[in-house]
């Protein structure tokens, strides 16, 4: 995002974002646009993308493409300067997430997993990166509580966000210097379609209803949102989506250990019932279209 965001606000700043036909990149893009943004919405469903694009208040383009893809996210990124003339932000909000134990998952979802939320974020900001270095622009990279604090039966998608906020944190120190931001958003878990998968299973609804406050709770999507637009609008190094996240950062460091403690009295609990779980697939109605759309290599466009 160039200075000028910072005098006049989003008005008129071009914002990609990814993972854009629903939850926190739907929202997301709709609370840009009334703040005056123009959007690329990029993600793998065309009608989906399409509804959103057509909701928004301001010009908006849509890019179906696996974020994956690193040709396609080229051409993405490409068409995006075309059309619009110059990219202000990139949010990188792609993420599918898996719930079941390592031993005996379906080991093709657990990887798919790291490719998109690791993988399509490396990818997103290798294939924007010259737009933004030529507008002094922003990345904000969503991660997750997951990145803070690893738990059981979520391992692809706490080493995916552990992972992207790492690379975050590299990116940030490599581009600073030529006038790009880099940001890291968290959430906890926030009421969308892939928490909602979660909990239609019982033992993932359980477990999870049983971790200590607050973390047990699901927090609404609109606050959340909020926060990451203010983030995206201060060109933020850390958003936090629930406030109180900001407090687990000082004691991450003894996270995994107490974890650990509680999570071997947990899994003995449930240790019966996790059969059930073993053969999960990606969650929630976007891990069913990532699904659908594995190996995607084309781009589509649709302007609105």
């Amino acid at each position: 995002m160039s200075a000028g965001i910072r005098r006049n606000g989003l008005a008129g700043q071009v914002v990609v974002v990814t993972g854009a036909a629903r939850g926190v990149g739907e929202l997301l893009a709709r609370k840009l646009s009334a703040r005056g943004a123009r959007l690329a919405l990029v993600g793998l469903e065309p009608d989906e993308l399409r509804r959103v694009a057509g909701g928004l208040r301001t010009d908006a383009g849509c890019w179906t493409a696996d974020v994956t893809d690193q040709e396609a996210m080229e051409q993405v990124a490409h068409e995006v300067g075309e059309r619009f003339g110059r990219i202000d932000a990139v949010v990188a909000n792609a993420g599918v997430a898996t719930g079941s134990p390592l031993d005996g998952c379906d080991f093709a979802v657990w990887r798919r997993v790291v490719e998109v939320n690791l993988i399509g974020s490396a990818v997103t900001g290798r294939a924007f990166l010259p737009a933004l270095l030529e507008s002094r622009g922003y990345l904000l990279q969503i991660a997750s509580f997951a990145a803070l604090a690893p738990a059981p039966m979520m391992t692809a998608y706490c080493a995916s966000k552990a992972g992207v906020e790492a690379y975050a944190h590299g990116l940030r120190a490599e581009v600073a210097h030529r006038g790009v931001r880099v940001g890291v958003g968290y959430l906890s878990w926030t009421e969308t379609d892939m928490v909602r998968g979660a909990d239609e299973n019982a033992v993932m609804r359980e477990m999870r209803q049983r971790l200590p406050w607050p973390a047990n709770r699901t927090y609404p999507l609109d606050p959340a949102v909020e926060r990451l637009v203010a983030g995206i609008e201060r060109r933020s190094a850390h958003v936090y989506a629930q406030r109180w996240l900001r407090g687990v950062q000082p004691v991450r460091a003894a996270l995994p250990a107490l974890v650990a403690l509680g999570a071997r009295r947990e899994m003995r609990r449930f240790g019966p019932r996790l059969a059930s779980v073993k053969a999960s697939g990606l969650l929630g109605a976007g891990g069913a279209a990532d699904a659908r759309g594995k190996g995607i290599g084309r781009v589509s466009t649709e302007r609105h």
